[in-house]
């Protein structure tokens, strides 16, 4: 399969590398030739143009240059078949559809995946890998289009999820463009705080922050293409909001009956909050909850995470997820080895038999 990568940013140089890494012509293509350049550096294929139609091209560029770039390059044939990777797909699919284009060769796709940085530097080959790839084809779409796009989306290693259009926004909107506001407004809370407030952040509140790290002007694209799904969610966050700053008020007042009411509707805030939370999927699909949690503390130095991977290995036990939280101040850190219960005691025997410091 010959393809061009039109946009040489995270998602479309990480999506050369890919290909590139499983023997595929890859050309690229950038409005900002430097871009093209640097991904080539990288081995993410070629920026000389093809001499002819490849087989798919790949369009990787913000949402409102999704329509114009397709429309562009479909309309002298550059390729077999045409798939975009923005992160919306309502929108682009109705403008395309307002200029006349032909919808046969064009599937418009979404992979989910990316990170807080951006631009070609920040690609990587393994960024799709077991990750979802969202396909929206319509009754319009030729076979051999979606073909193409389901084999680009193996060559990635990613796994291929079909959805409408409009379905898909609705869902991003509530796992990802809604959540990254969210992480924004309480980031926003640590800017002008006092320092010796700051430096109490734990993992908790780097978990809720860590997406406010990303690019505004990209994420201002994204927002902009898919505006009333999320602000939907938003407003029904605020009512939440509401609900809960009056229980907290409740909870101050003299009046017995009030602060009981203010507990009820905090307590139901939160056990919602956790019905919710056990649906995130985990690892192979179980739900995070199903792991119990072995902490040990380790000493920030080279070596020391590849040690206690190989104690694990020598008790039997496989870590399903890891995860790490840094002392404020301190060369130490609390690794939490994820496992099922049922070798969760011989991991903490094994370990503390191995020298290691095990925490409750």
């Amino acid at each position: 399969m010959r393809t061009t990568v039109y946009g040489t940013g995270l998602i479309g140089t990480s999506v050369a590398l890919a290909l590139v890494n499983r023997g595929v012509t890859v050309h690229l293509v950038d409005r900002d030739p430097e871009q093209s350049r640097i991904a080539a550096a990288l081995g993410a294929g070629t920026d000389v143009a093809p001499a002819g139609p490849v087989d798919l091209a790949v369009v990787a560029v913000s949402p409102a240059h999704v329509a114009p770039t397709l429309a562009e390059v479909m309309g002298r044939g550059a390729a077999r078949g045409y798939i975009d990777v923005a992160s919306v797909k309502g929108g682009p699919r109705r403008e395309l559809e307002a200029l006349g284009i032909d919808m046969h060769t064009y599937i418009g796709t979404h992979p989910m995946s990316g990170r807080e940085r951006s631009g070609p530097l920040a690609a990587t080959a393994d960024l799709f890998e077991g990750r979802p790839w969202v396909l929206t084809p319509t009754r319009d779409t030729d076979t051999e289009v979606l073909n193409l796009a389901l084999e680009l989306v193996a060559l990635c290693r990613a796994v291929p999820v079909v959805m409408d259009a409009d379905a898909h926004d609705r869902a991003v909107a509530l796992v990802s463009h809604m959540p990254h506001l969210v992480s924004s407004m309480v980031a926003a809370r640590l800017e002008d705080a006092e320092m010796t407030a700051v430096r109490l952040c734990g993992q908790g509140i780097r978990d809720v922050t860590r997406t406010a790290a990303s690019d505004p002007r990209m994420w201002i694209e994204i927002l902009s293409a898919n505006p009333g799904p999320v602000a939907d969610l938003l407003c029904e966050v605020a009512a939440d909001l509401d609900e809960t700053v009056a229980a907290l008020h409740a909870l101050q007042s003299a009046d017995e009956a009030k602060r009981r009411l203010g507990s009820a509707g905090i307590e139901d805030v939160l056990r919602r909050g956790n019905a919710g939370q056990v649906r995130v999927p985990g690892k192979h699909g179980s739900p995070p909850t199903a792991y119990e949690i072995v902490a040990v503390l380790i000493d920030d130095h080279p070596g020391q995470l590849a040690r206690i991977f190989a104690d694990a290995d020598r008790a039997g036990v496989n870590i399903e997820d890891v995860r790490i939280e840094h002392a404020t101040g301190r060369q130490v850190g609390l690794v939490q080895l994820m496992v099922w219960p049922k070798s969760a005691s011989v991991l903490s025997t094994s370990l503390r038999e191995r020298g290691w410091s095990i925490r409750q």
